[in-house]
C-alpha cells in the first residue's frame, strides 16, 4: 500500500486515481468521525464537504508541517464546527440502535437480556457523553475511535500536547464519576 505522500505527488503530477485512493482511504474515517458530533445523514453531507476542500487544497499541502491524516482531520474538525455554529447544537452518538441490535442479535451466544442491557448502556454512555464539553469529547473520538496519538490530536485541534493530555484525563475523570 502506497503512503499517502506518494498518493499525493502522484496526484499532483497528473494520476486522479491516486486522489480516488486518498479518498477512499479516508472516507470511512472522516463519515465516522463527522457523524459523532452532526449526526448520520449530515455527517454524509460533511465528508463531501470535506473532500472537496481536499481536492481543492492538495496543491498547498505541505508534508514537512503535518501529516495527511491530521491535515484532513483538521478540515473535518473545522467543517464540523462550521457546521454547529449554523444550526447551534450538538448530537453525539456511536451507533444507531439498529447496528447494535444487529451486531449482537446475530450472535447466537448473547442471551436477549444481554443485548438489552448493552442497549440501556449505550443509552447511559451517550446521555453522559452528551454532557461532557466538546473538546473532551473530540479527545476521546480522536483518541479511541481514530486510534491517534496525543500529538496527532493536539495538530487536529491545534493545541498544545499537554493540554490534549489534560483533556484527555479530564474526560476520563468526568466519564468515571458520571458513570458510577
Amino acid at each position: 500500500m502506497e503512503g499517502d505522500h506518494i498518493l499525493i505527488k502522484k496526484y499532483l503530477d497528473g494520476n486522479q486515481a491516486s486522489l480516488k485512493m486518498l479518498i477512499d482511504r479516508y472516507t470511512s474515517s472522516i463519515y465516522n468521525f463527522s457523524s459523532r458530533f452532526v449526526g448520520y445523514e449530515q455527517a454524509k453531507d460533511t465528508t463531501q464537504e470535506v473532500f472537496i476542500k481536499v481536492w481543492k487544497n492538495l496543491k498547498n499541502f505541505d508534508e514537512n508541517k503535518s501529516q495527511f491524516k491530521t491535515w484532513i482531520f483538521t478540515i473535518a474538525r473545522n467543517s464540523i464546527t462550521d457546521y454547529l455554529r449554523k444550526k447551534k447544537s450538538i448530537p453525539f452518538s456511536f451507533l444507531n440502535d439498529e447496528e447494535l441490535i444487529e451486531e449482537n442479535v446475530l450472535d447466537e451466544e448473547i442471551l436477549p437480556d444481554e443485548v438489552y442491557q448493552k442497549l440501556q448502556d449505550k443509552e447511559m454512555l451517550i446521555k453522559v457523553l452528551d454532557e461532557t464539553p466538546v473538546q473532551y469529547r473530540e479527545v476521546l473520538i480522536l483518541r479511541y475511535q481514530e486510534d491517534m496519538t496525543f500529538k496527532e490530536i493536539g495538530e487536529v485541534m491545534d493545541k498544545p500536547l499537554n493540554t490534549v493530555k489534560s483533556y484527555h484525563q479530564r474526560a476520563l475523570v468526568l466519564l468515571h464519576q458520571k458513570l458510577k
